[in-house]
């Protein structure tokens, strides 16, 4: 989660030179195989401004909301020093979680271009979050879990099993994946708004959303698998 401090943007959004740094720990895995395509598909080609983000590996940092970042902390320990997991499927997954966000957007009277706009920014975190789950969010001690997960359940999305501590994690990383986006640096900032917008409905319905309760100790079995 820490960055060397770059230019600030847009307000809130802060540019930063990628470290190696992990997030929470160093148990957080390999970069994906794959970019998702959705929330820049409309950009143009490998611009100017792509090419310099490209080369000097700098990212877009997304701020975690203050009242969020201790539930970063709390999931990190239930799983790396208390050795439990969350349970899956989750009580209420990633999925869930999107289209009730998106519903409360609708709710509120956008014009349609703003509806249109938190459809594809819906859409595409849902896809981020299924392309960068099995390699970029999960800590090691979890590894066995989704390897049952993708034998039990191969055809089916990430974003249907696993829930909100998971989706969270996602915007820890999601900043380094912008840098590979043909968004121009406008577009990028105004999509940050939207993510920015999207975590504090996490913050505000976080009580219903994390809770030590959905973890469980982990068998024996499970700790053998993860050695």
């Amino acid at each position: 989660m820490r960055g060397t401090s770059g230019k600030k943007t847009a307000g809130s959004v802060r540019k930063t030179r990628r470290t190696n740094g992990r997030p929470l720990g160093t148990e957080m895995v390999a970069a994906p195989t794959k970019h998702p395509s959705h929330l820049g598909r409309k950009g143009p080609g490998q611009t100017p401004q792509l090419k310099v983000r490209m080369l000097l590996r700098i990212e877009w940092k997304v701020k975690i909301p203050e009242e969020l970042k201790p539930w970063l902390v709390e999931d990190w320990n239930l799983v790396t020093r208390q050795k439990q997991l969350f349970q899956l499927p989750a009580k209420k997954n990633v999925n869930t979680i999107l289209e009730e966000y998106a519903n409360c957007k609708r709710s509120q009277g956008n014009v349609d271009n703003k509806e249109y706009a938190v459809n594809e920014v819906v859409g595409g975190i849902k896809e981020y979050f299924n392309v960068m789950l099995g390699t970029q969010l999960l800590y090691k001690f979890e590894r066995p879990q989704y390897a049952e997960i993708l034998l039990a359940q191969p055809d089916a999305p990430m974003s249907q099993v696993y829930g909100a501590p998971h989706l969270l994690r996602l915007f820890v990383r999601i900043g380094a994946m912008l840098a590979y986006t043909p968004l121009v640096e406008k577009s990028l900032a105004l999509l940050l708004g939207y993510l920015h917008d999207f975590l504090k409905y996490l913050a505000k319905n976080a009580a219903s959303l994390f809770t030590a309760s959905d973890y469980k100790v982990a068998s024996a079995e499970h700790h053998r698998k993860a050695l």
